[in-house]
């Protein structure tokens, strides 16, 4: 069964939708800061919480995920048509087994937020550049390959701020076999330089390194593991003279175990 509440800053129940195993609705609304879906359904869940994001595989550790209405600088990283109006779509539906036992982008979350979660995949990053929406770690799962300019959407990226130690870790929240990871590099050269190079750790203490390239194609690691999360760290920037490297987007690509 799936349970599709909107709530308000309080809590309080605005509208309620259920559905068997597919949910669609729409929703008469002009949204109010603090404003949130509350859903409840099975773990494998393909969300779609408004038509100006890409339809997502969201998996709910605990059944349940919270999803707050974006508002203020925040609103950088979202196409400006996502959440604005009074009338909106919301899609929700669950996924079969033979969609959940097949090899796919496993990592990819357009609904992923900064913050606590209870959904997965979620990108967490120990910098921000200047705290920025536009270069939160979040926009490395959003499916997105538009690597040929900075900033607002839908130029969003992984920015590290000059941070030596920089890190960035997409856990899955569940473990899962992984058979490939990707890179896409953000490419608005000459603004920006490039990362010659990184490392992966993988939850279970396993290490692999990539070396890249200047180019706005994907570059890509084959190496079998099984792991819930995935973290990159150790980058290292091209000797290049601009400051700003950039990660446009990570693939993780897996399947889940029987």
């Amino acid at each position: 069964m799936l349970t599709l509440d909107l709530i308000d800053r309080s809590g309080h129940v605005l509208a309620s939708w259920q559905g068997e195993k597919e949910l669609q609705t729409a929703v008469d609304r002009t949204y109010e800061e603090g404003d949130a879906f509350r859903i409840q359904g099975p773990a494998h869940l393909m969300a779609c919480l408004d038509t100006g994001l890409a339809y997502s595989e969201v998996y709910l550790k605990n059944g349940t995920w919270t999803y707050r209405m974006p508002f203020g600088a925040e609103r950088a990283a979202y196409a400006p048509m996502a959440f604005e109006g009074s009338r909106h779509v919301v899609m929700l539906r669950e996924m079969d087994g033979e969609e959940i036992r097949q090899s796919r982008v496993i990592s990819r979350n357009a609904h992923d937020q900064r913050g606590d979660t209870d959904a997965f995949p979620h990108a967490a990053a120990n910098i921000e550049t200047r705290g920025e929406a536009c270069f939160a770690a979040r926009n490395v799962i959003d499916g997105l390959h538009t690597n040929h300019g900075h900033g607002e959407w839908p130029y969003m990226s992984w920015g590290i701020g000059t941070r030596e130690d920089a890190a960035l870790t997409i856990d899955l929240g569940r473990t899962v076999a992984i058979s490939e990871i990707r890179v896409l590099l953000r490419a608005d050269f000459p603004h920006d330089s490039w990362f010659s190079a990184l490392d992966l750790v993988l939850s279970g203490g396993e290490r692999e390194h990539m070396d890249l390239v200047k180019t706005d194609r994907v570059q890509s690691l084959r190496a079998e593991h099984r792991a819930s999360w995935v973290r990159v760290e150790q980058l290292v920037k091209a000797d290049d003279p601009s400051p700003f490297p950039s990660i446009r987007q990570i693939e993780i690509i897996g399947r889940d175990l029987d």
